[in-house]
């Protein structure tokens, strides 16, 4: 099966990155980075921040603005569709640890 993938330009505008990062990374302390080049474009994934030492974790700086508010939204309703698809499909959203994965046709 070839593997598909998602441009890292896309990622960032449709919020994944932005969700990623606050949902999961933030909180452990940890952040995704992206590398951008001179032009604003993302050109690759850069690493992984890590401030694990951090009581309180990492926060964005500021996410009062419309954008980031769209983000999350458009991303909170992908799960919600993908997530009933998988439910109804799989039995699941989310894998359970211990879970093979079976074929779905």
């Amino acid at each position: 099966m070839k593997i598909k993938r998602m441009n890292l330009n896309e990622f960032q505008k449709e919020g994944y990155l932005q969700e990623v990062n606050r949902l999961f990374f933030h909180p452990l302390g940890l952040a995704l980075e992206v590398v951008v080049n001179n032009d604003g474009e993302i050109e690759s994934l850069g690493g992984i921040w890590d401030y694990r030492a951090d009581p309180e974790g990492m926060l964005f700086p500021d996410l009062t603005d419309h954008a980031t508010a769209y983000k999350a939204k458009h991303i909170k309703k992908l799960q919600k569709i993908k997530g009933k698809e998988r439910k109804r499909r799989l039995g699941f959203a989310v894998q359970p640890i211990g879970h093979k994965a079976i074929e779905v046709g």
